[in-house]
């Protein structure tokens, strides 16, 4: 396990780099491909990843332009997804710094809203990041429940503690 001063870093990485945390925790019982999103490909996605000081991924989060379904006029909107924290490191800050450092991309890039699809027990993580729920929770047959949740960008840095 770590501790919370341990070295970390969260870096851009390839997408399969992060297949095997996504398939444990998201995808739990599934092939490692059912981890793979149909947009990890695209130039435009920017997934992360946080290593510990031996390499290992303990946090991952990609982010991706795409309109706001609930407000699809919404200029900059961005979405949020394979957001994933290795179930033993949790509680130590590591998704935070993750979501930190995709969100920094997304300002850097000119978005102005982050949207997710969020697992209803991740919505407190969400709202202590600034997300705001819309809408009503929803099931998802394959991965459980969810709502939507999103973020308004005012490009300023977002906070890495």
């Amino acid at each position: 396990m770590l501790s919370p001063g341990n070295d970390l870093t969260v870096e851009r990485v390839p997408p399969a780099v992060t297949y095997p945390l996504r398939q444990r925790v998201l995808r739990p019982g599934r092939p490692v491909a059912a981890a793979r999103l149909d947009r990890d490909g695209d130039p435009t996605t920017a997934t992360f990843a946080a290593r510990t000081a031996t390499g290992r991924v303990v946090g991952t989060a990609l982010v991706m332009p795409g309109a706001c379904p609930w407000d699809p006029a919404q200029a900059g909107a961005w979405r949020l997804r394979g957001m994933a924290t290795d179930p033993a490191q949790r509680g130590l800050g590591i998704g935070r710094r993750v979501l930190a450092v995709a969100l920094d991309h997304v300002v850097a890039a000119g978005g102005g809203l982050v949207w997710c699809h969020a697992r209803v027990p991740a919505r407190r993580f969400y709202e202590r990041a600034g997300f705001v729920p819309h809408g009503e929770e929803w099931l998802d047959p394959e991965i459980g429940p969810h709502l939507a949740m999103a973020r308004p960008l005012d490009g300023a840095t977002v906070p890495h503690h």
